[in-house]
């Protein structure tokens, strides 16, 4: 396999490093730091510059991720985002490399990017919907921590995750609402321990690599169809 970031335009060097640092630098002001947390975001941040260029090494390391996040949420008590990453985001990010694999752009590393069919848009607002009913107990039986957010975190999430899947542009504005709920969801937790702040700024990278993401993945689509 060629060197993947090879392919790298200057902007998203720079947007690779700044979220690398910002992570970085983040989990050094942090008192007593948690390595675990560190290692998710700096993977995490990785794996959306790929999944921004529609590279599926992007959706493998999106894997390895949510994992280390699983894990991270659980030790929190943030049991939704426990659930969430590990018995949705993860399966269904196997489901899209494999979508990726399957759906390349002619020769090149580059998916081919799709628009959704209506019939589309309604099942997924229907399966999140359902989703996001059924969780809503799950989570409340289980006495998770910020219910009404991690709910929310449910439905954003499912929508991105399957937007994905389906090689829509639109999987990165979903993902921009997740990355929001989510930085509510770790700001609360930094005021209790402030060594969970690097997930805070994790997903401030996460929300900047995401914008760039649905900027690029139009752009993909467009160039897709001139040629």
């Amino acid at each position: 396999m060629n060197n993947p970031f090879k392919d790298f335009t200057k902007f998203e060097w720079g947007l690779w490093i700044l979220s690398l640092l910002a992570v970085g630098g983040s989990y050094l002001l942090a008192p007593s730091g948690d390595l675990l947390s560190l290692i998710a975001s700096l993977i995490g941040v990785t794996a959306l510059i790929f999944v921004a260029k529609g590279y599926v090494l992007g959706q493998v390391l999106t894997v390895v991720f949510a994992v280390f996040y699983g894990i991270i949420s659980f030790f929190f008590r943030y049991y939704g985002e426990m659930i969430t990453y590990l018995c949705m985001t993860a399966p269904i990010a196997v489901a899209a490399v494999i979508s990726w694999v399957r759906h390349p752009y002619k020769e090149s590393r580059e998916v081919k990017v799709r628009h959704l069919k209506k019939r589309e848009v309604f099942f997924l607002f229907l399966f999140a919907t359902a989703a996001t009913l059924v969780f809503y107990f799950i989570l409340k039986i289980l006495n998770t921590a910020n219910l009404v957010v991690s709910t929310v975190s449910i439905t954003t999430s499912v929508l991105a995750c399957t937007l994905t899947v389906l090689r829509s542009p639109y999987y990165a504005l979903a993902y921009a609402a997740n990355d929001i709920v989510l930085i509510v969801l770790w700001v609360s937790a930094s005021l209790t321990e402030p060594a969970y702040l690097p997930m805070v700024v994790c997903f401030l990278m996460f929300l900047l690599n995401d914008a760039y993401g649905y900027y690029n993945w139009c752009r993909m689509r467009r160039r897709q169809e001139l040629n």
